[in-house]
């Protein structure tokens, strides 16, 4: 029998100013990603496509980059590590790192280009993306210099983001390097990833992963809804597989399911009001989740207020950021969370 517990949304106010000044070290592929914005009101006599008139256009970090930038907004210090191109776009992503006031260990590689996405979007609807990159895996060389910022920073750091977007930086070599690096450290990080499905069998002995449903499906090897008896079913594959510590699948409208190991599973209902893009809601979810628990916060308080910043992040257009005080007003604003168990 299902039954219910309640995350009460002034509690969550209280435990967000926990977060303020806490250090949360990301490490993962950066991406430039670049907004053009404008109209359609007619379709080209060259090809059948429509011309997009543009209004306006905006270059923001994305991939590890913006889950470094919702760090940064929710009150935390994030420092990355990461690799870019030694090219334009390159230098573009340290200026916008530095603009943000993120601590960055940025290693040009001249061998590959920034990984840049482009995307056309008209009438608040994206019509077309474009990409630039390289997701060749990373050399030695680079990997060594990866290492050593890493060995540098994991000391202070009490949670480890891995955020995979399978553009050449989280590879069997990086995670094996990884485990070394953390075995001679007295105190161990949390170590949490934002899988990349190609990448699932890396993600061995972990402590939280946070795939949504498609990437869950994928990661136990069979196709996934949010429906109870299929997460149920993915999320035990994943831990027989991983031998992961937690797991977090994010349910689109369905909310999040959280594994505490095999047989504790809650779901947390969805904090979201409107949904007009999903774009970076995962870098929203791991970024604040790794922040939350970086404070000292219990998992499911962590989670909780995880669900509320990416039910922000998703009724905005492109790649967005939640800041401290928004997510107060919104845990103000909203109602209390009926939490149901499911195991």
């Amino acid at each position: 029998m299902n039954t219910c517990s309640t995350l009460y949304a002034n509690d969550l106010v209280h435990a967000l100013d926990k977060m303020i000044g806490k250090k949360v070290l990301i490490v993962g592929d950066l991406v430039l990603d670049h907004y053009v914005v404008g109209g359609v009101d007619r379709i080209s006599p060259e090809a059948p496509v429509p011309v997009v008139a543009v209004d306006s256009e905006r270059l923001v970090l994305g991939g590890a980059g913006n889950v470094a930038r919702n760090i940064k907004t929710l009150g935390g210090e994030p420092v990355i590590i990461s690799v870019c191109g030694n090219d334009q776009d390159g230098h573009t992503l340290q200026n916008l790192l530095a603009s943000d006031g993120i601590d960055s260990h940025l290693i040009c590689d001249s061998s590959r280009p920034t990984t840049k996405k482009t995307r056309i979007i008209a009438q608040n609807q994206q019509v077309v993306r474009v990409d630039w990159e390289n997701p060749d895996e990373i050399s030695s060389a680079i990997l060594s210099q990866v290492m050593e910022f890493l060995r540098v920073e994991a000391d202070s750091s009490p949670v480890i983001i891995l955020s995979d977007y399978g553009k050449g930086l989280i590879t069997e070599h990086f995670m094996a390097e990884l485990e070394r690096c953390l075995s001679d450290l007295d105190q161990r990080p949390k170590v949490l990833v934002d899988p990349k499905v190609r990448n699932f069998h890396l993600y061995r002995n972990v402590d939280i992963l946070t795939p949504n449903t498609k990437e869950a499906g994928e990661g136990a090897g069979f196709p996934a809804t949010t429906a109870k008896a299929d997460i149920l079913r993915a999320g035990r594959t994943i831990f027989e597989r991983l031998s992961n510590k937690n797991l977090l699948i994010t349910l689109g409208a369905g909310g999040m399911a959280l594994f505490e190991g095999q047989d504790c599973v809650r779901r947390i209902p969805t904090a979201a009001k409107k949904v007009f893009d999903v774009t970076g809601a995962g870098d929203t979810v791991i970024a604040t989740l790794g922040l939350a628990l970086a404070s000292g916060m219990e998992l499911l308080t962590a989670c909780a207020l995880a669900n509320y910043a990416a039910g922000i992040v998703v009724g905005e257009i492109g790649t967005a950021a939640v800041s401290h005080e928004r997510l107060k007003l919104a845990l103000a604003a909203y109602q209390d969370l009926p939490v149901e168990r499911w195991a």
